[in-house]
């Protein structure tokens, strides 16, 4: 039998109980895949980071995410999470850790200042599919209870991808946002025919410190809605770019998202996109943590 150090992190807040939550194992070597599964299943967040020793001198360390239903690639708020704990446990001081996770060997940015630990992390490429036409963009917009006046006609409904593709969705206000009670059995349907598992609802607001506001629902891997998404807002930054939506300047374009308010998590992520001649290159998000507790788990 062997002890585990479990921590819950709360991810894209400073605030205990808000942002969005995720489990983090800190030395996972030893447990299996079935396991770790097991853990994310008893934990019942929306993901778990399980962090394991490097297998190669090209990384520092390995990282697993898992859903209560599977494992996934990649994972925006759980990265956060992992190295914040990781950084908090080491006592690190500013620094770039290189992690190996499912989509490959990925910087993280470990930066400690006046506010604390913050954690940015750089996601993987960046990959647009065509624009759903009908009958999946009309399937699409029907289960998530939404009409075609509620629509951004500036924004076409596609997936993109920064290591974990999520359907991106633009509507025209907030309140609409919030009111969002989608058909969860539906999107299921519609993520095995798609094959993508999340649907990010978005809206603009250009006026604001906060340029977006966003809900993710993801029933097919058992999250019915996750509330703070790196690997939505992410996806969010290079479609802005790429669709013309935003225009930056020579510098990244970066901005605030927000997300969580209608589950009563609300949490913020920073966004940084690279570009180049209009098209984005490589996005980076980040943001606070904050650990709610630590326990042991011995198996």
């Amino acid at each position: 039998m062997k002890t585990y150090e479990l921590y819950q992190v709360d991810s894209f807040t400073g605030e205990k109980l808000k942002g969005n939550p995720a489990g983090v194992v800190t030395d996972a070597d030893g447990l299996s895949a079935g396991q770790m599964q097991a853990i994310a299943r008893e934990l019942n967040n929306s993901e778990t980071a399980f962090i394991l020793s490097p297998s190669a001198p090209d990384h520092h360390v390995r990282v697993r995410f898992f859903t209560p239903t599977a494992e996934v690639p990649s994972c925006g708020h759980a990265t956060i999470a992992a190295h914040f704990v990781r950084a908090v446990v080491n006592q690190l001081p500013s620094c770039t850790v290189l992690q190996k996770i499912g989509i490959g060997t990925l910087p993280v940015e470990v930066v400690r200042g006046d506010d604390g630990v913050r954690v940015v992390m750089t996601q993987g490429a960046i990959e647009f599919s065509d624009p759903f036409s009908d009958p999946d963009r009309q399937d699409i917009v029907e289960g998530l209870g939404l009409t075609e006046g509620e629509l951004d006609e500036r924004c076409p409904i596609q997936i993109v991808s920064t290591g974990h593709s999520k359907v991106l969705i633009g509507i025209r206000s907030r309140e609409t946002l919030n009111a969002l009670t989608p058909d969860l059995s539906r999107l299921t349907k519609i993520s095995h025919r798609i094959g993508c598992n999340g649907y990010f609802v978005f809206a603009l607001e250009p006026e604001s410190d906060v340029l977006s506001h966003g809900r993710m629902f993801a029933p097919a891997i058992g999250i019915a809605e996750d509330p703070v998404t790196g690997n939505a807002n992410g996806p969010l930054g290079a479609y802005l770019v790429e669709h013309q939506l935003v225009v930056p300047d020579e510098s990244p374009f970066s901005f605030k998202a927000q997300q969580g308010e209608a589950v009563g998590r609300p949490g913020i992520v920073e966004v940084s996109v690279d570009h180049q001649k209009g098209r984005p290159m490589a996005v980076r998000v980040g943001g606070q943590a904050v650990i709610v507790f630590k326990a042991q788990l011995e198996l």
